[in-house]
């Protein structure tokens, strides 16, 4: 309960409005952000937040959309050298299971927000400067991809968003933004021999400029079954990656080449998997024109195996190796029609072939429109070809600012996710869980609405989703050696809840935001949804660059649709500080799970668990310096 007490003690400060000014993702222009900015005279005299939850530039005040943005002071002080571990700073988002992505098995790794419950495919779309990182076969994130190094935020826009992005994004989206500019390299090392190093190292000359970024990351990890359950075959969780891109930039125009490795062993001596993952993507932005073209060549390699009771044994029962390949492209227009209303228009396509072949072609239009100086209404419709089948994705958004400090939001839409290949053609098999694949799957659909105010630095939205066909792994049968499970579009689920967002720099240098989601999500069988707890909170707290407190809390959540396998809840605080060595040095000391808390991330059935304590030591370059510090009393909405 510890973050509803500050959160509720830090909210009677007299509340101000908003706002930093974040850098312009290169996926969007600048032009229109103003026309459709009308600042109110709480916020004159305040920085700007710009977000991309619309495709287009928009003050962060002023998109009726629930979207979090986790600056990069949040990244650099998070206790983890992961970022989706900082991604849970953030109420509602969650992985399929509750292990992060050092030691989860890579088809686990699949984002959702909101609660409308876990898939190894992610409910949530996730983008590096507007290209898609999803796993073209299977969905789901390979999240060391993006170096850590040349982040300069992200932003998370929760809630269904297929209107304008597709199938990806029916609970949302996440969008890694680039840094361009300044040298930010980071060295560490620590527990369960765990190394690793970031760099970003920009270049310029005339016109041109360039970066390399990289990230390479080894762990030896930890046993992943609880005590009480160990056997013989049971052996620490191992991985690394090594991430590598280089980005050429002119005028609008960007081309990324980038490559990515890893390699696991998943707990047992017959359990591993390697991937093997080149990507190239170019983008423009010139006037009203944007666009962006992909072409990925993935290698993913695994083995599964038979497990004994007594876990004395394990036999190898799978090896699978699955090539695959993918290409798409987006082309958008936007243009001011007016002093008040800007028009946006898209076109959008993806092939992917593996085992099987998938193509997909969408067309989008969205309008954003003032009406007088106190109300913004946006619009938007998509429709996308799947399979021979078109599915409608349309939205309504409505913000109105009652008074300078106080406004209320509204919006209404449908969005919609299509198997991946990997469920209609690939079974798998964790532990004594057998999954089926069934290629006559079709989409799932999700209908929802959301209604919030936001005054200062506090946001409260309600929010009510309903998805029908799910996909779901509904068990077929259950012995004590073997659960049978198999994708199906089963029945539906329904995600109804409530999220608060705080966010506030104090003081001399200091910031403090809390977030919470009560959330009620049931399965149409009466079941509570699997892999979604009824309750979080996250609350940090921060001293400019250099020291920082994390703490994340969860009720617990079943692991299963008949709700045979309970997980317990847990309450785990991380800690990072920074002490200054020369201008731009710092020697870091980051401790995660810092009282030693039990995780239970999933249970097959036996009881798998996250992250123990554990502490790395470091050197950091140039990371201070990007961070200008704020007049003492301004507030920020941003994390």
């Amino acid at each position: 309960m510890l973050p509803f007490v500050l959160l509720v003690l830090m909210a009677q400060e007299q509340p101000t409005c908003c706002s930093v000014h974040g850098p312009q993702s290169s996926a969007t222009q600048t032009t229109q952000s103003s026309v459709l900015s009308p600042q109110s005279s709480a916020t004159q005299s305040s920085f700007l937040i710009t977000v991309t939850a619309a495709r287009t530039p928009e003050r962060l005040a002023d998109t009726p959309a629930s979207v979090v943005i986790l600056s990069q002071k949040a990244i650099v002080t998070s206790a983890s050298p992961a970022v989706d571990d900082a991604l849970r700073q953030v109420p509602g988002f969650t992985l399929f299971r509750r292990a992060g992505s050092r030691t989860a098995n890579p088809t686990a790794q699949g984002a959702s927000l909101r609660g409308i419950g876990g898939s190894g495919a992610s409910r949530a779309l996730v983008l590096d400067d507007g290209i898609p990182l999803n796993d073209p076969f299977g969905g789901w994130i390979f999240w060391g991809r993006v170096p850590r190094a040349a982040l300069e935020r992200v932003e998370v826009l929760r809630g269904g968003a297929s209107d304008v992005y597709g199938s990806g994004a029916m609970s949302g989206v996440v969008q890694f933004i680039r840094r361009k500019q300044d040298i930010a390299i980071d060295v560490s090392g620590g527990s369960e021999r765990t190394a690793e190093a970031s760099f970003f190292l920009p270049l310029t000359g005339g016109d041109w400029s360039a970066s390399v970024a990289a990230d390479f990351f080894t762990t030896g990890g930890y046993v992943i079954v609880g005590p009480e359950a160990r056997g013989a075959v049971d052996r620490k969780a191992t991985s690394r990656h090594a991430a590598i891109d280089g980005t050429l930039r002119r005028e609008g125009f960007f081309l990324r080449a980038a490559h990515y490795s890893e390699s696991r062993n998943n707990g047992t001596p017959l359990q591993m998997n390697d991937t093997s993952i080149r990507q190239l993507g170019l983008g423009f932005d010139r006037g009203p024109w944007s666009m962006r073209l992909d072409g990925n060549s993935n290698n993913y390699h695994q083995t599964f195996s038979a497990i004994a009771t007594n876990r004395a044994s394990e036999r190898l029962t799978v090896d699978q190796r699955v090539p695959s390949h993918s290409a798409g492209g987006l082309l958008q227009w936007t243009q001011a029609m007016s002093e008040s209303q800007v028009l946006i228009a898209g076109a959008e396509g993806r092939a992917v072939g593996g085992t099987g072949h998938q193509r997909t072609a969408a067309i989008f239009i969205e309008d954003i429109a003032n009406i007088g100086s106190r109300i913004n209404v946006t619009t938007a419709v998509r429709v996308d070809s799947w399979r021979h089948d078109a599915v409608w994705s349309p939205r309504a958004s409505i913000l109105f600012r009652a008074t300078d400090r106080l406004a209320l939001t509204a919006s209404a839409y449908r969005a919609f996710r299509a198997p991946t290949l990997n469920e209609l053609y690939r079974g798998f098999r964790v532990g004594n869980v057998l999954t089926l694949a069934n290629e006559s799957l079709g989409p799932e659909r999700l209908s929802g609405f959301e209604v919030g105010a936001r005054t200062g630095p506090i946001r409260l939205t309600l929010f009510d989703m309903k998805v029908t066909d799910n996909i779901a792994n509904v068990t077929l049968s259950a012995t004590p050696t073997l659960i049978t499970r198999q994708r199906q579009n089963f029945g539906s689920s329904r995600s109804r809840g409530i999220e608060i967002d705080y966010a506030r720099v104090l003081k001399n240098g200091w910031s403090a935001s809390a977030g919470a989601q009560f959330d009620g999500a049931t399965l149409s069988s009466g079941a509570r949804t699997p892999q979604v707890p009824r309750n979080q909170a996250t609350l940090q707290l921060a001293y400019r660059s250099l020291a920082a407190l994390q703490a994340r809390w969860s009720s617990m959540q079943f692991d299963d649709d008949g709700n045979q396998f309970p997980l317990r809840g847990y309450l785990v605080v991380d800690l990072f500080t920074a002490h200054p060595i020369t201008s731009r040095i710092d020697v870091t000391l980051a401790m995660e799970n810092v009282f030693d808390r039990r995780i239970e991330t999933a249970a097959t059935p036996v009881i798998t668990l996250g992250q123990p304590r554990a502490v790395r030591i470091g050197l950091r370059y140039g990371f201070r310096s990007v961070y200008p510090e704020r007049s003492e009393g301004s507030r920020v909405a941003q994390r």
